[in-house]
């Protein structure tokens, strides 16, 4: 049997799948197809939404982990509340969050009380709580038109925080579009991630442009930019961005593994070869950087596929193989290692972590069309023939396991 050379192209969406596409060269070599495996995971973006730090507001100074705190309005009710407020002012936001429920809970209408609670509660990161105590005190202010800038703010962050995104949305545009103020970028992120959320992607373009117009440096911001063009599919938009957050923040886990996927994606899609190999080449520095902050499984799986696309099959084999050695390695993981030694012609070890994909995995045709080659190539034809015959009984609409399987039936049989 000759040689044969094969070029491995990932196809991406916002979850990883993977499609090899097999080129023969030579008269007489049998082209091999590999498809489609189940998707590989990667990073989740919205398993971390406000992807703190967050934005720094337009002076520079960060808000992430800034204190939270309000003057007293002018109300009723103020010199019952000037002990709870001095604790809250003192940072001592246990002490305060407890002084003034005992306040409200004797005076229910004094929205100071509510406030300072909610405040308290907000530095605490006890944000659903915040939300509800603020949003008491928003509505008992209004009640009395006395609704001030300070709590709606706090409301809208808390909710924000508490990803309660329904009810921080209406609060957030009130909060950017103030007349004759500057909103600053952590609001408008809010409101963009709040769109986002919510099924309103052309408004969160709008908002996350206008926080990265105020910030320019603003990570969170450009990363979903750059998820909103991905899910677009505009790919030139999205590597713009996510170079952006990236560059912003160097520790961003989620914008390196986009920016990962989002060359991989244009690379395989590409007409051009040249171009395609420049953007593995670039999802292979992105990938390096990724697995530098978090080398997991999902994070050395997204590199090996770039370094697979660029033809780097040993380099791929030896990323993959630090993440294979449990019993609990993932197919498709184990799928990629035996890709990666089969196309370094380390065929024993391919098989051994195809045999284990297959394990996993069972109902993977692909694992069972590229083991069945690498029996073949060995010339195992009796494993082979099972392996073919399996991946047909998975595919019947496949005839290349058909093919395969007449192909090595007679030297089987010897």
């Amino acid at each position: 049997m000759n040689k044969s050379i094969f070029r491995l192209a990932a196809i991406f969406s916002l979850l990883l799948a993977l499609t090899a596409l097999a080129q023969a060269q030579g008269g007489s070599t049998r082209p091999r197809r590999v498809g489609q495996p189940k998707a590989a995971p990667s990073p989740n973006p919205q398993s971390e939404p406000l992807l703190t730090p967050l934005p720094a507001t337009s002076s520079g100074s960060s808000t992430a982990s800034t204190p939270v705190n309000s003057p007293l309005s002018t109300s009723a009710g103020t010199s019952s509340t000037s002990g709870a407020y001095a604790l809250l002012q003192q940072g001592k936001y246990a002490e305060a969050a407890q002084a003034a429920k005992q306040i409200a809970a004797n005076e229910p209408n004094n929205f100071e009380a509510w406030k300072i609670a909610g405040f308290a509660e907000y530095n605490l990161k006890q944000y659903a709580e915040a939300a509800r105590d603020l949003q008491r005190a928003l509505d008992l202010q209004r009640a009395v038109n006395q609704e001030d800038k300070e709590t709606l703010d706090a409301t809208a962050r808390a909710y924000s925080r508490a990803e309660d995104f329904e009810r921080a949305l209406p609060l957030l545009v009130t909060a950017t579009t103030r007349a004759g103020a500057r909103p600053d970028a952590e609001m408008l992120y809010f409101r963009g991630l709040a769109e986002y959320r919510t099924g309103k992607a052309d408004d969160a373009v709008r908002s996350f442009n206008a926080a990265v117009k105020d910030n320019p440096k603003d990570a969170a911001s450009l990363f979903y930019l750059g998820r909103i063009f991905i899910e677009r599919n505009d790919l030139a938009g999205a590597i713009t961005a996510l170079n952006r957050a990236t560059a912003a923040d160097v520790r961003n886990i989620p914008a390196w593994s986009l920016l990962t996927t989002a060359y991989l994606k244009r690379a395989s899609t590409a007409t051009v070869a040249t171009s395609a190999d420049a953007d593995y080449l670039s999802a292979i520095r992105a990938g390096e950087s990724l697995t530098r902050l978090r080398a997991d499984a999902d994070t050395v799986t997204l590199f090996a596929q770039a370094l697979i696309g660029a033809r780097q099959f040993a380099r791929a084999a030896a990323e993959l193989e630090k993440v294979t050695t449990g019993p609990d390695a993932k197919g498709v993981t184990l799928y990629l290692l035996g890709i990666s030694h089969s196309r370094a012609k380390n065929f024993p070890r391919a098989i051994i972590a195809l045999e284990r994909a297959a394990a996993q995995t069972p109902d993977d045709a692909n694992i069972y069309r590229e083991l069945g080659y690498d029996y073949e190539i060995t010339k195992q034809y009796g494993k082979a023939l099972a392996a073919y015959e399996k991946g047909a009984q998975l595919a019947p609409s496949d005839a290349d396991f058909k093919a395969s399987a007449e192909r090595v039936r007679p030297f089987a049989k010897q």
